[in-house]
């Protein structure tokens, strides 16, 4: 290859770095677009938290139930699979419960989730704050149902207006 050849191609190379770069500040300073315009609003959190929530436990018991078609009952993996489903199962009535009765303290929606890994239990309210009688009223009434320590509930406001 001659020297005149190189020394095009390492300036085309050159340029096109450059190019890149111009490009890259370009759209790295772009305004990124709100929740708004991505078509995720706040009014909608509690509704594509429950469908998030709703799709990853569906295929949790799809794969849940592919092992226990595989395993005879009385098998150590389908004991455990069948365990597993049941505690998805009790943390889904659960949440739904908890759910109901944190909308019966006036709120307009809310969701609770429940970790079945651990004793804690978080809750998502639709409020634009939080005062101390009201986180107050949630953490005893989710006390006396589910007997989780202080430490262990996490109340949230998330505000979304409906």
């Amino acid at each position: 290859m001659s020297n005149k050849k190189k020394i095009i191609i390492m300036s085309s190379l050159v340029l096109l770095l450059a190019v890149t770069a111009i490009f890259n500040f370009v759209f790295a300073t772009k305004v990124t677009p709100t929740a708004a315009e991505n078509g995720v609003t706040t009014a909608n959190y509690f509704t594509t938290y429950r469908a998030e929530r709703t799709t990853t436990r569906n295929e949790e018991l799809v794969q849940l139930d592919s092992v226990i078609a595989l395993y005879d009952e009385g098998d150590e993996k389908y004991e455990a699979a069948t365990t597993m489903k049941m505690e998805i199962v009790s943390a889904m009535e659960k949440e739904l419960v908890l759910e109901n009765m944190v909308k019966s303290l006036g709120f307009s929606d809310a969701v609770v989730s429940v970790s079945m890994d651990s004793d804690n239990v978080n809750v998502f309210i639709n409020s634009s704050e939080l005062n101390y009688d009201t986180a107050l009223s949630i953490y005893n009434m989710l006390k006396n149902e589910t007997g989780i320590v202080a430490g262990n509930i996490i109340i949230m406001p998330v505000y979304a207006e409906s």
